[in-house]
């Protein structure tokens, strides 16, 4: 009796466990489907287009001639090899896969999906990259006149945290 308990106990665990894996990869596959709608793996192009610009700015400062754009064609391929191996869409994938299942349930994951599949999803993706870098611009352009008034503050706190040097004794 004792066996046949423990023999179902262990094909209950097989079942659950398959069905835990199951659970997962479908959760693992609404991640992925809402970060490919999201364009997720577009996440690093902007990285990449500012190490482009620093090697065609620093071929710029060494006033290369023409004839030398090669060089720079051949450094700037290394450069993308490099990040491609740091942070190319497929070494990525899986950790954004685990970040999206860790905050979302596969419910919420679909929930997204089928909201980015809308046409009002449709724009906020399309809109977003630019809402975004027009509200960097906007919150930019807000701190500078900030920027003084914290450097002043810094400035103060660090006469008031800094000993003064004792003033030399007169002499009688």
């Amino acid at each position: 009796m004792t066996r046949l308990r423990a023999i179902c106990t262990a094909v209950a665990l097989v079942c659950a466990s398959g069905q835990v894996f199951a659970d997962t990869a479908s959760h693992n596959a609404s991640a992925e489907a809402f970060l490919t709608l999201a364009h997720a793996d577009k996440l690093g192009t902007p990285v990449y287009m500012q190490v482009q610009q620093m090697f065609a700015q620093r071929f710029e400062q060494t006033k290369a001639p023409a004839a030398k754009q090669t060089v720079l064609d051949t450094y700037q391929a290394k450069a993308n090899t490099a990040l491609d191996q740091a942070i190319g869409w497929n070494k990525l994938k899986p950790d954004m896969i685990k970040l999206y299942t860790s905050n979302f349930s596969e419910s919420e994951l679909k929930d997204l999906v089928a909201f980015y599949k809308s046409p009002l999803g449709k724009k906020v993706l399309e809109k977003m990259p630019q809402l975004t870098q027009q509200s960097a611009q906007l919150t930019q352009a807000k701190l500078e006149s900030a920027v003084p008034v914290v450097n002043k503050l810094l400035e103060d706190m660090t006469n008031e945290l800094t000993p003064k040097a004792a003033a030399p004794a007169k002499k009688k």
